[in-house]
Formats: C-alpha cells, structure tokens, sequence
C-alpha cells in the first residue's frame, strides 16, 4: 500500500489504525506518522467521551442528544482527517489535532 493510502486507512477504526502501523514499510515516513499520531488521538477522544456521555444520559436522558451530536462532529473530523491523508498534506485536526501532534513516541519507531 502506499504512503497516502496507509494515512487514510489508519482513520478507520482502531483496526484500521492497527493495519497502517504495521503495513507501514518505512517507519520514519513521516506523512503516516503523521496521520497515525492523528488518528489515534481521536480514538482515544471517541472512546473517552463514548464513555463519559454513556454514563451522562444514563443519569440525565438529555444528554443522549447532546452524545448524538457529539457523534456526528467526531465523524465530521474523521471525515477530515481522511481528506487531509488523501491530499498528502500534515495539517492536524480541528478542535483536537493540536493536541496530538508529537505525542506518541513509539509511533515514529
């Protein structure tokens, strides 16, 4: 596979991700790297907030649009992310990406 093609990939579920971190056929190659420090971070923010409002609208039903909602921006940056890998570009994610960049170590091998 190739380099923009393992990028996009590795936005695709956590199986996904997994699949471009060992495909990869240069570790130091930085554009999937890249994505990969990217994409993982927004696992990490899916599952952490799947949680939190879980818990939320099982106390305050209110809270199950508000998840809903939360869903759909999760996937909007999903959607991005894909964009951004097809472009070979290295531009982090709204509102999360900042966070993320240079932050997985054993990423960049």
């Amino acid at each position: 596979m190739s380099n923009k093609t393992l990028s996009i990939v590795s936005y695709i579920t956590l199986i996904g991700w997994l699949v471009s971190f060992f495909a990869r056929p240069d570790k130091k190659d930085e554009l999937v790297n890249y994505h990969l420090e990217q994409s993982l971070g927004l696992i990490i923010t899916s599952f952490a907030l799947n949680i939190i409002f879980t818990i939320l609208a099982g106390i305050i039903s209110a809270f199950s649009y508000v998840s809903m909602a939360v869903g759909i921006v999760l996937l909007i940056l999903l959607i991005l992310g894909c964009i951004t890998a097809s472009k070979g570009e290295k531009k982090p994610l709204p509102i999360i990406g900042a966070m993320f960049e240079n932050k997985f170590n054993f990423i960049r091998g």
